[in-house]
């Protein structure tokens, strides 16, 4: 062999030497960092808890509610003529019989004094002639003409009166007035809007609830009326009378509950959020509304248990389905036994069995019936 052959033999062994000692030493490497990844923990996560207990609350149903009033018009005249008198104040409280507007009335007070001036001549005709008739000086024909004319001459002055009356216009009932729409010396024709008035104590409140829940619905079933006007503040009432007829198109019963309304916040045409209470309290198992994670496969919560393998805890993802919500609280129907801790603080950071540190320093209370401060 010659020199130049005994070179590339002995630099090729060398380079495949070489090769393999930098294998070598990186697998030894990669080895080691899988061996220290398989070694390493993950430090738990920190979480705060609550458990699922069992409360119990009284079934509720929830609706869209109208507040009506229990007496509510437009007031307008019977008759035509000029204002002459308005005698109220718009957004004004009224009593029954109080004089709201007065029309111009000097013709007909005129025709009056005339047709009582007939009437009692009238008056005077017939005494004579029952005078006369006793002593046969006329007939029976004469007597009853006399009686006709005082009888349509009295008339004629209660007719007089009754087209007087219509031009002066009283508050039906008590109430509150809206905002005036005539003015002073503006003609009216018969039937003119003049001012809306409605009754505000107490006041109905109309909603509709599903045909399937008329066996429970009955008057006298307590509600609670939830307004803007008052958030957190709910008005207390009772069902008073249920629709004949279920609504064919819906399928839904319309329901009336009356409320009493001594300083009428509440006002016709307001909306309102209605829960009629029904009569017995139920246990229901509940977690903090908090712990639930939502999503379009389904509902989920964590929940903390022992760790198969050491002292420490972890997290595990259980599908639960739910119910009705109250409150800081959320009824779980299934999915969880009573007395399980479930993660309320922290859970969008865990992944199945991820370890966990329960710390419950900073975590709030739910309540059945929070009242927030800003409220």
């Amino acid at each position: 062999m010659s020199n130049k052959a005994r070179f590339i033999t002995f630099s090729l062994v060398g380079l495949l030497a070489l090769i393999g000692l930098l294998v070598g030493i990186k697998a030894f490497q990669i080895k080691s960092m899988i061996a220290a990844g398989e070694a390493m923990v993950m430090p738990p996560t920190s979480v705060a808890t609550g458990v699922a207990e069992k409360q119990n609350w009284q079934p509720t149903l929830s609706a869209i509610g109208t507040v009506t009033a229990v007496q509510g018009v437009t007031l307008s005249t019977e008759s035509s003529g000029l204002v002459k008198a308005i005698s109220f104040e718009s957004g004004a409280h009224v009593e029954e019989g109080d004089v709201l507007v007065e029309l111009d009335s000097s013709t007909e007070q005129a025709q009056l004094r005339a047709a009582e001036a007939t009437a009692e001549l009238a008056e005077i005709n017939l005494r004579r002639a029952k005078e006369l008739r006793g002593n046969n000086t006329i007939s029976q024909s004469d007597l009853d003409s006399a009686d006709s004319q005082a009888k349509k001459a009295a008339a004629d002055v209660d007719n007089l009166r009754a087209l007087i009356a219509k031009k002066t216009l009283r508050a039906p009932f008590s109430g509150r007035l809206g905002i005036r729409q005539v003015n002073l010396g503006q003609y009216l024709n018969a039937g003119t809007p003049i001012v809306g008035l409605q009754s505000m104590d107490p006041v109905y409140v109309s909603f509709r609830l599903p045909q399937q829940e008329i066996a429970g619905i009955e008057p006298g079933l307590e509600v609670r009326v939830a307004a803007d006007v008052r958030p957190g503040e709910p008005f207390p009432g009772k069902i008073t009378a249920l629709a004949s007829e279920i609504d064919e198109a819906t399928r839904n019963i319309e329901v009336q509950a009356t409320l009493p309304n001594p300083d009428g916040v509440l006002r016709p045409g307001m909306f309102v959020n209605v829960s009629v209470l029904k009569s017995q309290d139920r246990p229901l198992l509940v977690v903090p509304a908090t712990a639930i994670l939502y999503a379009s496969y389904g509902n989920s919560v964590y929940v903390v248990e022992k760790a198969k393998e050491g002292d420490g805890l972890v997290a595990q993802q259980k599908i639960v389905r739910l119910g009705e919500s109250r409150g800081d609280f959320v009824e779980v129907v299934s999915g969880l036994e009573e007395g399980d801790e479930v993660v309320t603080d922290g859970a969008f950071k865990l992944r199945p069995g991820a370890p966990v540190a329960v710390n419950n320093d900073r975590a709030l209370k739910p309540e059945l019936n929070p009242t927030p401060e800003n409220t």
